[in-house]
């Protein structure tokens, strides 16, 4: 069949606005190419020809209040290879291997992984020395490149406090964790160009893209009141060989943790070589425990506030009380005999605070303790922190409401027992702990963010809170809590000696002392919480805590240039507390001897050694009761 001249032109007429569309469609592609993505393109082309070595950003420093760094960095030297430029992987390996101390098969695998950029084994911040050694060899394709490396400039000062970081700066524990999102920063690196077998390509520029540092953190601890916290916890390890030991100060008025501190403890620049029951619990915040005495604060607050009690009424102690058919004694076996209930609160009687319980019955008695925050976090910005437990309110009989009105049967944590006392005493308000106070840019320092003090609840009155503050400073003027006295000014607090329990049973001969005072009485700055965990003493809060707290206290009040009070509870004097006693002689001794002889004499350590060579006042000098021994370390008898 013949094709007409008509149909052959109109199939050469289509195929020609054919081409012209194709021709038109590759002509705008081509141009949506290069002018709309084109730079996008040529962006992924450099990425496919370009070789990065890495730099770590700088973490944030962490500071105190003060602007005190407590945590900092150091520049460390690491070694990276880049497999394509090393021209004799063998040699190159061996010789590593000599400086870096390490197996000269692993660093040959390294170097020759069919990988752009690899690390060294062994070559990961490394000290200056060896960096220098390899810089001298000038291998090809091995480079000396900067890391960081955190700093912590006071050894174990505050280090369950601030926690460390792992090989990679990441933050592994305490506020190096919590905060490390705003602390660690974008890392930056440098590149350049190179072929497909990683060889540098000539007449190609690098670039550098710096790293973005991370924000400095400043804190609400003050160094000079932790620096008071870490020497009593010191001395009282020295002393009295606890198990362990604890400190929480705070601001009753704001929540601000003003130091905090426990024992045993580790160097965060060093934590590897302790085992990971140390630097994992954060004893103020962790440990649950009954409290003893120092819960009767809560008690008491609550049954002011109330109107239950009157503390001018009057209150006979026989030496015990009896609840449901149960015989629950008061410490003083003989009893207090006729008193006030002031005088129950400075004697820290426990018939008396039972009858404050049963008057204000259980839902009540209860209701203040979760008010007061117990049996729930705190929500302070640290790991690990506990609850507590309390008996469920179902569970509560007339024994369980007795023994709870003097803090037995109940377990809580120190932060809990801070923050509720801070708001017995602060006008009521109980106010959420924290220790991040704010965020600065670490290059301009200026405010990024802040923490603001949180009221999570008005507990009592203000009216009822100055009834607290009174009583609470009768106890150190004229009750159990004289030893935290402190001359020229106003202190409140309590005692507390609890017996320890395991598997609900109680331990013979084994007890957690502790001490809760706070100054001014009339005006509170600070609150000091110290507890010590089976000391080899004599097992009370009034002879063992509240000594360091008066410590802590007096040396915090000076700090603060806090002025001294007038109106102060004069303090009683009963027999033996101004009374001289011989110093006894102590060189030749070591500290264990020390400790087992003569665990109840304050004792001050200076030097290192494993012996005393020298002491202050000297043997034979007449000294007050509770006045402290200076001796001097050596390692020669």
């Amino acid at each position: 069949m013949r094709v007409s001249n008509v149909t052959v032109r109109r199939r050469i007429y289509f195929a020609l606005v054919l081409c012209i569309v194709l021709y038109a469609a590759m002509i705008t592609r081509l141009g949506y190419i290069q002018l709309v993505t084109g730079q996008w393109w040529q962006d992924k082309a450099e990425d496919l020809l370009s070789r990065d070595i890495p730099f770590e950003a700088q973490r944030g420093q962490i500071l105190d209040r003060n602007g005190d760094p407590l945590v900092t960095n150091t520049s460390v030297p690491s070694v990276m290879a880049i497999p394509a430029q090393i021209k004799d992987p063998h040699a190159t390996a061996k010789q590593l291997a000599l400086i870096l101390g390490q197996k000269e098969e692993d660093i040959y695998q390294a170097i020759t992984k069919r990988i752009a950029l690899n690390r060294v084994p062994g070559g990961r911040k490394i000290s200056a020395e060896k960096a220098r050694k390899i810089q001298e060899l000038a291998l090809p394709g091995i480079q000396i490149t900067d890391d960081s490396e955190r700093f912590y400039p006071h050894g174990a000062f505050a280090s369950h406090l601030l926690g460390f970081t792992g090989i990679d700066n990441q933050g592994l524990t305490g506020l190096e964790k919590i905060y490390d999102m705003f602390l660690k920063g974008s890392p930056g690196h440098i590149s350049f160009p190179s072929d497909a077998r990683g060889q540098i390509m000539p007449g190609r520029p690098e670039k550098y893209v710096p790293p973005s540092n991370g924000m400095d953190m400043y804190l609400t601890i003050d160094s000079g009141i932790q620096s008071f916290i870490e020497r009593e916890l010191d001395q009282a390890m020295i002393a009295y060989q606890p198990n362990d030991a604890l400190a929480i100060a705070m601001n009753p008025k704001t929540g601000e943790i003003l130091g905090m501190g426990s024992r045993p403890t580790f160097d965060p620049g060093k934590y590897r070589d302790y085992p990971s029951e140390v630097y994992n619990r954060n004893l103020p915040i962790w440990k649950t425990y009954e409290p003893g005495s120092t819960f009767k604060i809560v008690t008491l607050a609550a049954a002011l506030n109330e109107g239950v009690v009157n503390l001018n009424e009057g209150f006979y102690d026989p030496g015990y009380i009896n609840v449901a058919g149960a015989r629950l004694r008061c410490w003083k076996r003989q009893g207090h005999g006729s008193e006030t209930m002031l005088d129950v609160v400075e004697n820290s009687c426990n018939p008396g605070f039972v009858t404050m319980g049963q008057r204000l019955q259980k839902e009540r008695l209860f209701d203040y303790i979760n008010k007061f925050g117990f049996g729930q976090k705190t929500g302070i910005d640290l790991i690990g922190e506990e609850n507590g437990l309390l008996f469920k309110l179902n569970k509560v009989g007339p024994v369980e409401l007795a023994t709870t009105s003097f803090g037995q049967g109940v377990s809580v944590t120190p932060i809990q027992q801070v923050a509720a006392v801070a708001a017995a005493v602060n006008g009521g308000k109980l106010m959420k702990p924290f220790v991040a106070k704010e965020w600065r840019d670490s290059v301009t320092h200026d405010i990024i963010g802040k923490t603001e003090p949180t009221v999570v609840r008005q507990v009592i009155t203000p009216e009822t809170s100055a009834k607290v503050r009174a009583a609470l400073e009768s106890v150190v003027a004229q009750g159990t809590g004289r030893n935290a006295y402190v001359e020229g000014y106003r202190v409140g607090g309590k005692t507390g000696t609890a017996q320890k329990a395991k598997n609900g049973r109680y331990i013979d001969g084994e007890y957690i002392v502790s001490f809760i005072g706070f100054a001014p009485a009339d005006d509170p700055q600070i609150v000091v919480y110290f507890a010590v965990d089976n000391p080899k003493a004599l097992a009370f809060g009034g002879l063992i805590a509240a000594p360091s707290v008066h410590n802590i206290l007096q040396s915090s009040l000076e700090y603060l240039n806090v002025p001294k009070r007038q109106g102060a509870i004069p303090r009683e004097y009963r027999y033996g507390d101004e009374r001289l006693f011989e110093v006894p002689d102590l060189t030749g001794l070591s500290l264990q001897e020390i400790a087992q002889s003569y665990y109840s004499m304050p004792i001050e350590v200076s030097g290192k050694g494993k012996y005393v060579i020298k002491q202050s006042p000297a043997s034979g000098a007449k000294i007050s009761e509770g006045s402290k021994v200076r001796i001097y370390l050596g390692d020669k008898k």
